[in-house]
């Protein structure tokens, strides 16, 4: 690992240089001066999206899920629990795919929920299905950080 991470904040999209070593110390950013992580997932959408995907230098866990979809709505508390739990190491990030069917159709979106982890601008892994806090944390941090 670098001494120092590129991480896009969650307010304003301006991207940041964290020092690896104060990762852990929830560091705010240098533009808007809010805080870098929140604990929860982020909101993507059509015009984010890639920022988040490519300019973040940790793994980023997207939820790709829709309003109507029960799956989605079990797993949504559980997706936030582990945001809570995977955060500064992993930013989690949900696209509404009601919403956002452009993203959902680059990804090849056949169902949901559906999580896919990025790395560097690329695809990492991919689960489909609804999972519980445990089997979220377990299986991000055995594609990412394994």
């Amino acid at each position: 690992m670098s001494d120092s991470l590129h991480l896009v904040c969650p307010h304003c999209h301006s991207i940041n240089r964290v020092p690896t070593a104060r990762l852990g110390e929830q560091p705010n950013c240098g533009q808007c001066h809010q805080p870098i992580f929140a604990g929860q997932p982020l909101e993507l959408t059509g015009s984010t999206f890639a920022r988040y995907i490519n300019k973040n230098d940790v793994p980023v866990l997207v939820d790709f899920w829709a309003p109507w979809c029960g799956p989605c709505k079990m797993m949504a508390p559980a997706f936030k629990e582990a945001a809570a739990l995977l955060e500064p190491h992993v930013r989690l990030a949900k696209v509404n795919t009601d919403v956002e069917q452009t993203v959902g159709a680059q990804y090849r979106i056949r169902s949901i929920p559906t999580l896919i982890l990025f790395k560097d601008g690329r695809e990492l892994a991919r689960q489909a299905g609804a999972m519980t806090t445990q089997d979220i944390v377990r299986w991000t941090r055995s594609q990412a950080l394994g």
